[in-house]
Formats: structure tokens, C-alpha cells, sequence
């Protein structure tokens, strides 16, 4: 068999064959298999547990011709250059690890779409043509409650901030905020634990809340905020969520009474902050870029039109949240009523 090995690598030496590591089984559980140490070949075989047979070679074993080792190294320098361009582009393997890439966005003149925190699709032009008048009239002992509630709250807002409406304004949607979130979590885990459908309210209630969070958002473009107003919000807000989050759990009804009421104050104050505006004690400055795009503005919009496409947001969110306190009211769930889903 040694003789077999020996006639075969002759072989391939005369017809300038060069042979890469590989084993060789022949029969009667005789293996032969070469080992690369350097430059050098190792031929070694083995039968009943005796080792037999050994000899070097200048060049390796292979099945394929020596081109092969070209293509092979050809193919290790396009590896090594693809893995140099992988560093490079860090920032992109690292947005598209998970197989996950956002297409490219863009306004309707073609610009590049800017924002992250909302997306074309979500921009809405406001319904201008509401009733800002429009008043709910306590008419039993939780409405007269949730009035006198509210009225209470505005004082130390306004002895606070006074006429400052802008800083008055983003604390106002700091808590604003908060009502939609709450409401719909709480929907929502209802609609797990007893198996019903929402009737689409845990939706209308946090689009209420992001809405409200786009208003905070504008706002802060406006209007920066000093440390102890930044303080107050922690506050205000610690304290707001976690009264609402009881209320509503113990009174929707109740709670969605509070913050149409609160929603009719927010309209008073932006309707007060926009006779500032127009007397001129406010500069009306350009809207903010990101208030332009959210409510579709025109270019030249000013900071009038951002206050008064938040202010008709505010009385569209005071009729959700009379129309869900009504629908309690009369014995009902939210999900016997549909939602007004889009209302904005």
C-alpha cells in the first residue's frame, strides 16, 4: 500500500499537480492522511494500531490545479477589503444589524423629511372652524365637583406665571399630557384581562396624549425653560400622574369630567395669549420649523397661527373627553360608543 502513495504522488508531480491537506480512506479501515507542518508534507498511515510509512515534500496535496491557490488568495484580499469597508461605514452596519432600515422620507416638494419624532403620514391640517364657546354645564354633584376642582387648580397657575403664557403654556401640556396616556393604558389592560375589543378609545386616547406631547414639544422651541420650571414640572407631573392614574380607576367618568374642564381653561389661556400677540406685549416671532411641518403651516407662519392651531387641538380634545364622561354617565362602557378616532 506505501507503494500505492508513493506512485500516486509521483504522479501528480510529474503532471504538476500540488496537493493540499486532505485524508484519503481506502479500505479495510486504512486511512492515509496528510498534515501541513510549514512548507512541508506529512504522510501518515495507520493500520491495526501500528503506524507505518512517513516522507516530506516540498509541495502540498490537492485535487486542484495550482490556480486554485490564486483564486483563493484573490478572494482572501476581496475579504480582507470588504472587512476595511465595514469599519468605515460603523455608523451604517450598525443601523441595519438587525435587518432593520428606514426608507428614505420626504416632504411634497422632495426636501428630506427632518423628523424622527413624527412622520408625514401623521400631519394633519387643524379644524379651525370649531366652537371655542362651547361650555359643558355642571348639572350633578360630579360635574359641580370636577368644575370646582379645576377653577381651584388655576389659581396658583396663575399667581405663578401671571401673564407669562408662553411659560404658562408648557407647564399647561406637561400635565396636558398626561389624562390620554393614563386612560389608554388603562383601557388597554382592561381589553387584555377581560378579551373585548377597545371600540377604538385606547387609540383615540393616546393619540390625545401625543398630540398634547407635539404642543409640549413646539413649546419648548419657544419658550426654554429655567431650572425651577423645570423642577415644578417634575412635580406637578409626579403628583398629576399618579392622583389621575387613582381617579381614573376609581371614576372614568369622573376623570374624563376634569379634563374636558381643563381643556375649556387651556382654550381661555390661549385665547388670552393670543390678545397679547395681537396688543403687541408678545412678539409674534416665526413658528418654529417643527410646528410647520407637524400642522401643515405655510412657510411665513408665524407664532399666532401656532398658538391658534393648538388652541382648536384643545377644543376638540374638551368635546373627547365630555363625550366619554357622557357615554359613563349613562351607564355605558367606551367601547359601546365608537371613538372619534382622527378627530384632530
Amino acid at each position: 500500500m506505501n507503494r500505492f502513495v508513493v506512485r500516486s504522488v509521483m504522479r501528480g508531480l510529474i503532471n504538476g499537480r500540488s496537493y493540499c491537506s486532505s485524508s484519503i480512506s481506502i479500505g479495510n479501515g486504512q486511512v492515509y492522511r496528510s498534515a501541513i507542518v510549514g512548507r512541508s508534507l506529512e504522510l501518515s498511515g495507520q493500520r491495526n494500531g501500528v503506524a507505518f510509512g512517513g516522507f516530506e515534500w516540498r509541495r502540498m496535496m490537492s485535487s486542484s490545479p495550482a490556480s486554485v491557490e490564486k483564486v483563493t488568495s484573490e478572494k482572501e484580499d476581496k475579504t480582507e477589503n470588504s472587512v476595511k469597508e465595514e469599519t468605515k461605514g460603523k455608523e451604517v452596519m450598525a443601523a441595519s444589524y438587525w435587518g432593520i432600515s428606514r426608507p428614505k422620507i420626504t416632504r411634497e416638494d422632495g426636501t428630506d423629511w427632518p423628523w424622527n419624532c413624527f412622520m408625514p403620514w401623521e400631519t394633519y391640517k387643524a379644524d379651525l372652524s370649531i366652537d371655542l364657546n362651547k361650555h359643558h354645564k355642571p348639572k350633578n354633584f360630579t360635574d359641580k365637583f370636577a368644575y370646582r376642582t379645576v377653577k381651584l387648580l388655576r389659581v396658583p397657575t396663575d399667581i405663578f406665571f401671571q401673564r407669562r403664557y408662553g411659560c404658562r403654556a408648557m407647564m399647561l401640556e406637561t400635565v396636558a399630557a398626561v389624562p390620554g396616556m393614563v386612560g389608554g393604558m388603562l383601557l388597554h389592560l382592561k381589553s387584555l384581562r377581560k378579551f373585548q375589543q377597545s371600540g377604538g378609545w385606547i387609540k383615540a386616547l393616546l393619540e390625545e396624549a401625543e398630540n398634547e406631547r407635539m404642543h409640549l414639544m413646539t413649546m419648548v422651541e419657544l419658550v426654554k425653560p429655567k431650572w425651577y420650571e423645570r423642577l415644578l414640572v417634575l412635580t406637578v407631573q409626579g403628583v398629576f400622574f399618579n392622583a389621575f392614574f387613582v381617579l381614573y380607576m376609581l371614576s372614568p367618568k369622573l376623570a374624563h369630567r376634569i379634563v374636558g374642564y381643563l381643556e375649556e381653561e387651556a382654550i381661555h389661556s390661549y385665547t388670552e395669549y393670543l390678545k397679547d400677540i395681537d396688543s403687541g406685549a408678545i412678539e409674534n416671532v416665526p413658528a418654529p420649523a417643527i410646528a410647520i411641518d407637524y400642522w401643515r403651516l405655510p412657510k411665513d407662519a408665524t407664532l399666532k397661527d401656532v398658538i391658534t392651531v393648538i388652541r382648536a387641538d384643545e377644543a376638540h380634545h374638551r368635546d373627547v373627553n365630555h363625550f366619554a364622561s357622557d357615554i359613563h354617565f349613562q351607564g355605558k362602557e367606551l367601547r359601546e360608543a365608537p371613538a372619534p378616532l382622527g378627530y384632530h
